[in-house]
């Protein structure tokens, strides 16, 4: 039962994404069902998305992702440090069949830039501001992650 319910919200986690991706066929263009049929692009398997700490996106019909933290151990700029340290990003993923939460981060031990969880691979793609912040810097910058979703091609 549990894995029909993950194969279901699978399908309409796919079908989201699709339709959140924008693609367009030429009978949305005003043409003809004939001419959509031998123009329709391929529908797109992935998107990117650009969170802010606590935002969350609609990835598909009853999933959203969300950026649920993010934990800057790195070196400041100025600061002399034994270790250079890490930036990592907890997120949650909601869907029809509950609740799960991932990490990805670049140089952290025991993570991954890229987590496949119920059909979906998740990637870091972008951060911004690139550098830690500065050793005296009395707020921490606003951190914008893009991460890159994808529908998991079957093994």
């Amino acid at each position: 039962m549990q894995r029909q319910l993950v194969t279901a919200a699978g399908v309409a986690l796919m079908l989201g994404i699709v339709a959140a991706c924008g693609v367009t066929t030429a009978n949305e263009q005003g043409g003809s069902a004939m001419a959509e049929r031998k123009s329709e692009a391929p529908a797109r398997t992935s998107a990117s998305y650009a969170l802010r700490q606590g935002e969350a996106v609609t990835l598909g019909p009853g999933t959203t992702l969300q950026l649920e933290r993010v934990n800057d151990s790195r070196c400041k700029k100025g600061a002399v440090c034994v270790w250079a340290g890490y930036i990592s990003y907890t997120f949650r993923l909601t869907n029809p069949a509950g609740n799960r939460e991932f990490i990805l981060a670049e140089n952290m031990p025991n993570a991954s830039p890229t987590v496949t969880q119920d059909g979906l691979t998740f990637a870091l793609e972008n951060l911004e501001p690139p550098e830690p912040p500065a050793l005296h810097a009395t707020a921490l910058p606003e951190y914008r992650i893009n991460v890159r979703v994808t529908i998991a091609q079957p093994n």
